[in-house]
């Protein structure tokens, strides 16, 4: 059933699961460099010319690669099997899937010939060679053919099934996108009216500080754009992988146009410490980051709840029994489940960040990677890892290989990532260790900071074995000989309640996309406006290639 999406879900896992083996090499390499072991000069055998260079593969390859081709294939895949009906359109996914790729080619060269050594976040005066902004932007612009494509698919079914609310998971996976495509626009903006004609040479400087804020109005919403799908498993799979059901659908449903309405105008909590952002705008949006803390703590409530029910049906006894009865033999469940607790430290380390006080404590010390090590690389990392253990399977018609190794993996990613991400946070607030820097070798190591940067180099070995494991699971699940005894079927968890009628203001997309767009234009438009207006004084600062 749905062979050529099924195909098309295995290209863009394909091509994200080879950029996470390239982006995750060289993070135990990077946490072992702050802990005094500097392994760079033997990497410059194979083209690595600085640990600069390999902290940008770490971080486009990873944050940015692995991620936005993984989420379209899965939430592509998601959408046909939950509306029943394959692609309206399936061109539209393969050019998506083609320009993603072609872009990916693209920014990839420059990068490996150290011509684009500017980090994950490319903050200008920084340059890079003018291919790898041409490339990064085709990727997003890939992402968004690909939004399309599931767009065209929801359309066609509601025009033959009229009067019917789209099922949860499609609805889910459309406003995933739909946030992501609204959070793109400041990158796109960013770079085709400041970072490529300077990058060029059309334009003689850029202005820095335009820059960071087109950057931070994508930056912060593309954390849920890493996490709602995420969410979409926890919501609409894991009860069922569980043995229960979804504690209440349209609650789950209020939570992602939640979603959509206030993960995006918040990007300023980002730029607590910039000059010539007025402390009333960071304020607004610090308030907005905040209000970003019902969702989740709705998202907590529910998922926990419809957990509960799965436990309890599985024969769970008293006030925490069930926990043990939930099927933790199973590496996908596992996983996903390790993959939320690892969340709840880093949704508690997000509250940190928005308050301005404690922000300017913790503000670009090693504070931030551990924070961001816990959302980007624990709550959709192993998730995504958790669901590729039923969809490689079902992909490739093949038994997973070695499940008890998969279990394995996702022990030790959690137990690796505990140690890692306490070790960052700790040195960056107790003794503020900055990031983006060779701690190692920087002539103002203290020496009190070594036991916690051991403390997160084992961390990071252990992610790296764990990592290891990861492929050695998948790679041996794709080639196995043994083929499944029957096909696996997308989990879907019914609700617990009745909940046949949906509301309406709960299945139209118009209201809540109108409110984003006020929301968005109350939140940045004056400040845009403002920084737009004065351009031509701006634009000054010439780039600069240090590494």
């Amino acid at each position: 059933m749905f062979k050529r999406t099924n195909k098309l879900t295995g290209w863009y896992l394909g091509v994200a699961f080879a950029s996470l083996f390239i982006g995750g090499f060289f993070g135990p390499f990077q946490s072992l460099e702050h802990a005094g072991v500097n392994l760079y000069p033997q990497l410059q055998a194979i083209g690595v010319q600085s640990y600069y260079q390999g902290l940008t593969l770490h971080g486009v390859l990873n944050a940015l690669v692995f991620t936005t081709f993984f989420i379209v294939g899965f939430m592509t895949f998601s959408t046909v099997n939950s509306l029943k009906r394959d692609l309206a359109n399936h061109t539209v996914s393969v050019v998506s899937l083609v320009v993603m790729i072609v872009g990916l080619l693209i920014a990839a060269v420059p990068i490996l010939l150290n011509k684009a050594t500017v980090m994950f976040t490319f903050y200008p005066p920084l340059l890079a060679n003018e291919w790898f902004y041409v490339g990064l932007t085709l990727v997003v612009v890939g992402s968004w053919i690909g939004g399309l494509s599931m767009y065209l698919t929801v359309a066609a079914w509601r025009k033959e099934n009229p009067g019917e609310s789209i099922p949860f998971i499609a609805l889910a996976s459309t406003i995933t996108m739909i946030m992501w495509q609204i959070a793109s626009l400041g990158v796109a903006v960013e770079m085709l009216i400041l970072l490529i004609p300077w990058a060029f040479g059309i334009a003689s400087g850029t202005d820095p500080q335009l820059a960071r804020t087109l950057f931070w109005f994508t930056g912060h919403p593309i954390v849920y754009f890493w996490l709602l799908p995420s969410y979409v498993s926890w919501y609409g799979m894991m009860p069922k992988q569980a043995g229960g059901k979804l504690f209440s659908e349209n609650l789950a449903r209020l939570v992602f146009w939640l979603f959509l309405l206030l993960s995006i105008p918040v990007g300023f909590h980002h730029q607590f410490v910039d000059p010539g952002v007025p402390a009333g705008w960071k304020t607004l949006h610090s308030v907005l980051t905040y209000s970003l803390f019902l969702p989740s703590m709705l998202t907590a409530f529910t998922v926990v709840a419809s957990l509960e029910l799965g436990g309890r049906a599985r024969g769970g006894k008293g006030l925490l029994g069930w926990i043990r009865a939930l099927p933790w033999d199973s590496p996908s469940y596992t996983a996903q489940n390790l993959a939320m607790i690892l969340f709840l430290f880093g949704g508690i380390g997000g509250l940190t960040n928005a308050s301005y006080n404690v922000n300017l404590a913790i503000h670009n010390t090693s504070w931030i990677p551990g924070h961001f090590h816990l959302t980007v690389g624990s709550a959709a990392t192993l998730t995504y890892f958790g669901v590729s253990y039923w969809l490689v399977p079902k992909l490739s018609g093949n038994k997973l290989f070695k499940p008890k190794w998969a279990l394995a993996q996702a022990w030790t990613w959690f137990a690796g990532m505990i140690l890692f991400s306490n070790g960052l946070h700790v040195v960056g607030l107790n003794f503020g260790s900055p990031r983006r820097t060779m701690l190692g070798v920087s002539p103002y190591f203290n020496d009190a900071w070594s036991p916690l940067l051991i403390e997160a180099a084992i961390g990071a070995t252990i992610l790296g074995i764990s990592g290891l494991i990861f492929y050695t699971v998948i790679v041996g699940t794709v080639f196995s000989k043994q083929k499944l005894d029957a096909p696996i079927e997308m989990p879907v968890a019914e609700a617990y309640h009745d909940e046949s009628h949906v509301p309406a203001w709960l299945d139209s997309f118009k209201p809540w996309i109108i409110a984003t767009a006020v929301l968005i234009l109350v939140a940045y438009g004056p400040m845009l406006f403002y920084f737009f207006s004065n351009a031509a004084t701006r634009w000054t600062s010439p780039g600069f290639m240090v590494w």
